[in-house]
């Protein structure tokens, strides 16, 4: 996060909101704060602009171009200071909204091919992202902490390994993700008789 901080005070950024939580959690209080300040500043007949230093750090796909639209909506400006849509955008233009989409599709490519190389992998005899490692007390946890809408890399910060050489440190965000995911692959699968 030093990074996006130091880009934003170089830009000359002078109220900063941040927050270390996946962009993936439903609800985001800094972003939506920052969000109504700009909405508030430009109300009051004040140019407002919502600077980030990367898209990808208010979201992706449909998240994103529905943010975008919000503040299209209040008349407030967007910039980004690094990435594919680095600079000030019109929020509601085509290119922004397909570089928006394809960025949500992004994220799912790197996670299928992520689970297909580990898949591949449990094929050929190998363990990858510690899938010895879960069992069903932390997939019950990991999922209760997913209803509360934690990233993946807090949620492993509060799960702990039980047993083999790993016993007593945390699994890696992977180790989570792909848990959560064939989770959610078998409660999907049509039950049969």
């Amino acid at each position: 996060m030093d990074a996006q901080l130091d880009s934003l005070a170089e830009a000359g950024v002078t109220r900063v909101y941040s927050e270390k939580i996946s962009t993936r959690a439903t609800r985001r209080p800094e972003l939506e704060a920052a969000v109504k300040l700009a909405g508030e500043i430009r109300s009051s007949g004040v140019a407002a602009t919502l600077v980030v230093h990367e898209h990808k750090r208010l979201g992706r796909g449909i998240e994103l171009a529905m943010l975008a639209e919000e503040l299209k909506a209040g008349d407030v400006g967007l910039e980004f200071l690094t990435g594919e849509l680095k600079g000030s955008h019109d929020p509601s233009g085509i290119v922004f909204t397909v570089l928006a989409a394809m960025s949500g599709m992004e994220r799912e490519y790197i996670c299928d091919r992520t689970l297909e190389g580990h898949e591949s992998a449990r094929k050929r005899g190998k363990t990858i992202g510690g899938a010895g490692v879960t069992d069903d007390d932390m997939l019950s946890m990991a999922l209760r902490l997913r209803d509360q809408e934690m990233s993946l890399r807090d949620i492993a910060k509060r799960l702990v390994i039980t047993t083999g050489t790993k016993k007593g440190q945390h699994p890696s965000p992977a180790t989570v993700m792909r848990m959560l995911r064939e989770h959610d692959e078998q409660a999907a699968e049509p039950a049969s008789a």
